[in-house]
């Protein structure tokens, strides 16, 4: 660890200058060589670093959705392409381009601090060891080796041995009780961190590698740092635990005001703007608007929250409108939206369908029937006819048997089209 933040030397003495301008303040409230003064120092060295990296975690963000968004596509040219590691590895570097995603960016942050984290590593390990760093001078130095943590030096280390201990004016078993509860701390903040994002902010509906490798880091990382954290001086503990914290409020806010579409938060997030909208009829600010008219845009692409959202307003009797705002309407029951409904055709009966419609065929044979025929017809005495002698005309029409074919079957012999009727003849 020593070896590695030598690399970071460079930058010791902006780090030692920050922490003796903020201990220069503190000092005044609660005297300078108290355990508060140095502490509160390093607190707000770390405040002062996470505010100017907030660009960077914006970034991070953005990168990490897009990640999500591209999994199924990556997927696809990893299958593809699975002979060809060249040709892979140019269709995924075609892809970040089209749309402008940066793998790295989801580690912009974390590289970013670990200069700074180095560095004060460095500061405190020379405090530890009596030496004058940066623009700590003597009189500074000793301020900060009679600095004490409840109960534990600033620069002591769960490893150090009781002698080295105790020429910091602490015993072994005060500053071990102190570096593991930190140490423990430090770890659960970073798994709850992790697990917030994984449980809340990642859209279930897809099941992708990132995801199981993001769910294996929730694991990893805390174990790294449980076994690394024997080795870290109190101060950089109070440190890394204070960024832990920053790192954990920080996504809280960003999961709870910008959440990931189809993600469990996402969900939430729009009971509380449905809630709100219910209560004034309206939409009251801004960025709520810009997140309606986002969800109105998509139309048939929104993802299972929004529509339940859009479906809610329905129901409350309220339309969204692509400029973010709400109107009144027709408050609709449950299972309905505004959304037009596919009209089924009315199923007709039995009887109709097989004689087209509901027209008798009789009445079409009478229509084309020439004048002359019925004249003659309603000359004819009414007699009584054998069943064979009766008109084709006259006879009831039996609707078609159900057979093999599905229809009746023609005569055999009987010409084909439509015939002329005979007369009836007398008895």
């Amino acid at each position: 660890m020593d070896t590695i933040a030598s690399f970071f030397s460079f930058i010791t003495t902006p780090v030692s200058w920050v922490i003796v301008q903020f201990h220069t303040v503190y000092g005044a409230i609660f005297g300078p060589d108290t355990g508060w003064a140095w502490g509160l120092s390093i607190v707000s060295l770390v405040v002062l670093i996470r505010i100017c990296l907030i660009p960077l975690f914006v970034k991070q963000i953005k990168s990490t959705r897009n990640m999500q968004v591209l999994q199924p596509k990556m997927k696809a040219i990893q299958e593809r392409y699975k002979n060809d590691k060249q040709r892979q590895s140019e269709e995924m570097m075609k892809l970040y381009k089209e749309t402008g995603t940066n793998p790295l960016s989801s580690c912009l942050p974390i590289l970013a601090q670990s200069p700074f984290f180095f560095a004060l590593y460095h500061v405190l390990s020379s405090i530890a060891s009596g030496k004058t760093i940066g623009v700590i001078n003597q009189s500074l130095l000793d301020s900060a080796r009679q600095a004490h943590i409840f109960g534990a030096p600033l620069a002591a280390k769960f490893t150090d041995s009781a002698d080295k201990v105790a020429s910091l004016d602490a015993t072994q078993i005060s500053v071990r009780v102190v570096t593991a509860i930190m140490i423990v701390l430090m770890s659960a903040s970073q798994f709850y961190t992790q697990r917030q994002l994984m449980t809340k902010n990642v859209d279930l509906t897809v099941k992708t590698p990132y995801m199981q490798q993001q769910k294996m880091l929730m694991y990893i990382f805390p174990v790294i740092f449980m076994v690394m954290g024997i080795n870290f001086p109190v101060g950089v503990l109070v440190y890394w635990l204070t960024t832990n914290v920053w790192t954990m409020g920080q996504q809280m806010y960003v999961i709870n005001q910008n959440p990931t579409p189809g993600s469990k938060a996402q969900d939430q997030y729009l009971q509380r703007l449905l809630k709100g909208i219910t209560t004034h009829n309206e939409v009251r600010s801004k960025r709520r608007r810009n997140i309606v008219s986002a969800i109105v845009a998509k139309g048939p692409d929104r993802n299972d929250n929004e529509r339940k959202f859009i479906n809610s307003l329905s129901k409350s009797g309220l339309v969204a409108q692509a400029d973010g705002t709400v109107i009144k309407g027709e408050a609709l029951p449950e299972g309905e939206s505004h959304a037009t409904k596919r009209q089924q055709p009315k199923r007709q009966p039995k009887s109709k369908r097989h004689t087209g419609g509901g027209q008798q065929p009789a009445s079409k044979t009478s229509e084309t029937k020439p004048s002359t025929d019925a004249a003659d017809a309603d000359a004819a005495p009414k007699t009584s006819l054998r069943k064979n002698d009766e008109p084709k005309d006259s006879q009831p029409k039996q609707p078609p048997r159900k057979n093999g074919s599905g229809g009746a079957r023609a005569k055999a012999g009987a010409r084909k089209g439509q015939q002329r009727p005979k007369h009836p003849t007398k008895k």
